[in-house]
């Protein structure tokens, strides 16, 4: 990523030299399509929902003050896109009960995983928080691999602090059990290869 500001880009923008905006969603492009992939579950939704997330940068780009740091500001408009797709497609998420859930389940989630290796890991975690709602895949994604704080989450999906906790909590037990129900298999044949 280049080390010229985004505001850089966004104050010459706004002065008429519109083709850097192309250098914003340079830098964005990726991140974009990921959340939304993560949210509508569809690669050509996601692509969609990624270009009128543009288009809305664009044409809005005008209103941003700078009150907080512009990704968050893009995730905003690119979680509000991804929620009005999905509200014009009215698509069902997987429900899953967070009766099974307890702390146990997490303790022992951490042996399994760490009996992974790292890529492996990764990958299971990645499939695993796609069977999630699109709005806790999300969320998951923003404060684990996004690194956003629980204050920003809360700015880009309209909720306060206390709110992204609760939800946090709620969405880190669906994949509790999620990982539970895939891991099982997976250690299994682990240690079926170690020998």
């Amino acid at each position: 990523m280049s080390a010229i500001p985004d505001q850089h880009y966004i104050d010459r923008i706004l002065q008429g030299e519109t083709n850097l905006f192309a250098m914003l969603v340079d830098r964005y492009k990726d991140m974009i399509f990921t959340l939304a992939i993560k949210m509508v579950k569809n690669r050509e939704e996601a692509e969609e929902v990624a270009q009128d997330t543009f288009i809305k940068i664009y044409s809005s780009l005008i209103k941003f003050k700078g009150d907080s740091k512009f990704s968050t500001w893009i995730y905003k408009i690119a979680y509000n896109t991804c929620l009005d797709r999905l509200k014009k497609n009215k698509k069902e998420d997987l429900n899953i009960s967070i009766d099974e859930f307890s702390a146990h389940l997490i303790k022992t989630m951490d042996n399994a995983l760490s009996a992974l290796e790292d890529k492996e890991r990764k990958q299971t975690i990645q499939d695993c928080l796609n069977l999630l709602p699109g709005d806790e895949n999300f969320l998951l994604t923003l404060f684990y691999f996004e690194d956003q704080s629980l204050e920003e989450i809360g700015k880009i999906m309209n909720i306060n602090a206390n709110n992204v906790k609760v939800k946090l909590f709620r969405s880190r037990q669906k994949l509790a059990v999620i990982l539970k129900k895939q891991l099982e298999p997976e250690i299994v044949e682990y240690y079926e290869r170690e020998r």
